[in-house]
């Protein structure tokens, strides 16, 4: 069973900027659902940031995924990567979790 990461997004920019760069970062997380490393992200309430949970190899490899979002490529956003294992889960996890 793989380890579980849950990455927040704090914003390092104005809202006018963060949503001038908002499609792209989308776009870039969608390729991190299409590769089967991530599970759920949306923006913080309030929105001054974001939160994203998925499942990589090491920590490195999630600084090395998130190295290419478009909002810290902008200097947009800074990221805090907090990993845990899911010892109790949702049977609806256990595909995810296993692969």
């Amino acid at each position: 069973m793989k380890n579980l990461f849950v990455i927040l997004v704090t914003y390092t920019k104005p809202l006018e900027i963060i949503e001038s760069i908002l499609q792209e970062h989308r776009a870039f997380l969608q390729k991190g659902y299409e590769s089967g490393h991530l599970l759920a992200s949306g923006p913080q309430n309030p929105k001054k940031g974001g939160i994203v949970i998925g499942k990589f190899d090491s920590k490195e490899s999630v600084e090395t995924f998130f190295k290419y979002d478009p909002y810290a490529q902008n200097n947009a956003a800074t990221y805090q990567v907090l990993e845990f294992t899911p010892v109790l889960h949702h049977t609806l996890l256990k595909d995810f979790l296993e692969v």
